[in-house]
């Protein structure tokens, strides 16, 4: 539970002041795993993500790859422990056919991209190619199943192409040829994409009797593939979708249920991404911060139906989105500033706080796209803010949740004000104590005095991710401008800790006992 008290800061002050932020943290009560799919990725057919970002083709001879992806790419995601990626959309899979991009790649067909831009793709990065690529990576992959304009039928042969023992059906053998001679086993198949929107523009109750139709087909009627099969949520808090979803459907035919939230300030003008005023910075953060509240209504709905919280809530698709840079040859390119990394912080934490629900999540969008990780030019490659953010965090991958308790100042700008710090924290198998920190004023320090329960600190070292300005990024000619450093500013004092918390600043502490 989150407290809140108002004090309103002058300058930068030093640790030896009172804190002014209260944490309480109870090692004692780390008992829910934090799953480590909540650190998950998307990667829609959109702008330069696919073409050019990950796939550059295996014909390639200036850029080195692996079966066509870039191996800087790989690289870069397997250090980051991708867990888990969606795929192929987002509204791109609402018009997919995946049949058109298996097999020889010069018999595949050509399609034009009716989502993004009706730009034309070759089709020569399909199923295969992105499963054998999360393969490589480590990482399960996730499909999103086009209910919208596909069939049961084409549903139900996408598993078997993908699961089923070699020499099964014409489609097995289809995979032979295209090089696989084994089952994938993909478990996670999102069934629909907001299909209130441009998934179909279905209501609640239409959407229900079509996702039964879906889920009964694909996994047999008592779901013998022990697949985990996602609903199609809503796009925000409205809880009358959520409940449709859980009394529509019985318990047997779904095992998580998907929430979008984009932190955006106004869908019909929307900021620059680096030219931002101080004004935009703090609406995004309020819409950063709305995914606390996006969160427990939806947890509270599916409560009702739900207590021993058997159905997942899956954030499938997550982050900031601005107006497209020019500069980035490609359609929903945008730059990656501190600004993201607050985003990043507060809602990572908010994902870890409600690991008891919360046990998917998605970043939108992993190359060249929107809140990427990852930017790419030609030979190029740009590790973002975004990136270090959720490089730092994954010590809480699969760790328990150790309990918090805050009590923090606000963020002021104007008459409004907003919650300054975000905090989560975790116990790994070592029984190490990781606590990471956001400190989303971009212009006061914060003191934080962290009570350790259950814990008896001997050794800290932390990690810090912070610039002087909040619109500071990376480019391809200075790549490291921002970039993690070590922290020295956390005092062990009578077993507890004292964090100096500098402006826009995200901070990730390891506790030894």
């Amino acid at each position: 539970m989150r407290k809140r008290i108002f004090v309103l800061l002058f300058g930068i002050l030093p640790i030896v002041l009172t804190a002014q932020i209260k944490v309480t943290l109870d090692a004692d009560q780390a008992k829910t795993q934090i799953s480590r799919n909540i650190y998950g990725h998307f990667a829609e057919h959109i702008g330069r993500l696919i073409y050019g970002g990950l796939y550059v083709g295996e014909n390639n001879t200036s850029i080195p790859n692996t079966s066509g992806v870039r191996n800087d790419v790989i690289k870069a995601l397997k250090d980051l422990k991708i867990p888990i990626l969606r795929w192929p959309g987002g509204c791109f899979a609402d018009t997919y056919h995946w049949k058109d991009a298996v097999g020889q790649k010069n018999e595949r067909k050509p399609i034009e991209n009716l989502a993004w831009g009706n730009v034309r793709e070759d089709n020569s990065f399909g199923t295969t190619e992105f499963l054998n690529l999360c393969e490589l990576l480590g990482a399960e992959p996730y499909l999103s199943v086009n209910i919208n304009s596909g069939t049961v039928q084409e549903a139900v042969e996408w598993v078997q192409y993908a699961n089923h023992a070699n020499g099964t059906s014409y489609l097995t053998d289809i995979r032979e040829k295209s090089g696989r001679d084994k089952p994938w086993n993909v478990k996670y198949w999102g069934i629909g994409n907001e299909s209130w929107d441009c998934g179909g523009n279905m209501s609640s109750e239409h959407y229900v009797n079509l996702y039964k139709q879906y889920a009964t087909a694909m996994t047999s009627y008592s779901n013998t593939e022990k697949l985990f099969r996602v609903a199609v949520g809503p796009g925000g808090p409205d809880t009358k979708w959520t409940e449709d979803i859980m009394k529509g459907i019985p318990a047997r035919r779904f095992e998580g249920i998907s929430v979008h939230h984009y932190s955006v300030t106004n869908w019909n003008n929307k900021s620059s991404s680096t030219k931002f005023t101080d004004d935009e910075y703090f609406k995004t953060m309020q819409q950063a911060w709305r995914m606390e509240d996006v969160i427990r209504v939806n947890s509270e709905m599916m409560d009702k139906y739900d207590q021993k919280k058997r159905v997942a809530l899956i954030i499938d698709e997550w982050g900031g989105w601005y107006e497209t840079d020019p500069e980035g040859n490609g359609q929903l390119y945008q730059q990656n500033t501190m600004r993201d990394a607050m985003i990043a912080g507060i809602t990572l934490n908010i994902f870890n706080n409600h690991a008891d629900r919360v046990r998917m999540a998605n970043l939108a969008q992993i190359v060249n796209v929107l809140q990427s990780v990852i930017l790419t030019k030609e030979e190029k490659i740009i590790l973002t803010p975004t990136y270090h953010v959720m490089e730092m965090y994954k010590v809480h991958q699969d760790a328990l949740l150790v309990p918090v308790q805050l009590t923090s100042t606000d963020f002021v700008m104007g008459n409004n004000r907003i919650q300054a710090v975000s905090v989560s924290a975790s116990k790994d198998q070592s029984g190490k104590l990781h606590i990471s920190l956001t400190n989303i004023d971009n212009i006061k320090s914060q003191v934080a005095e962290i009570d350790l329960k259950g814990f008896k600190v001997k050794q800290v070292t932390g990690r810090i991710l912070t610039s002087p300005k909040i619109q500071d990024h990376n480019t391809f000619d200075n790549p490291t401008n921002v970039a993690p450093k070590t922290f020295n500013d956390a005092i062990i004092s009578e077993g507890n800790l004292k964090v100096n918390m500098p402006p826009n600043s995200v901070i990730v502490l390891e506790l030894g006992s």
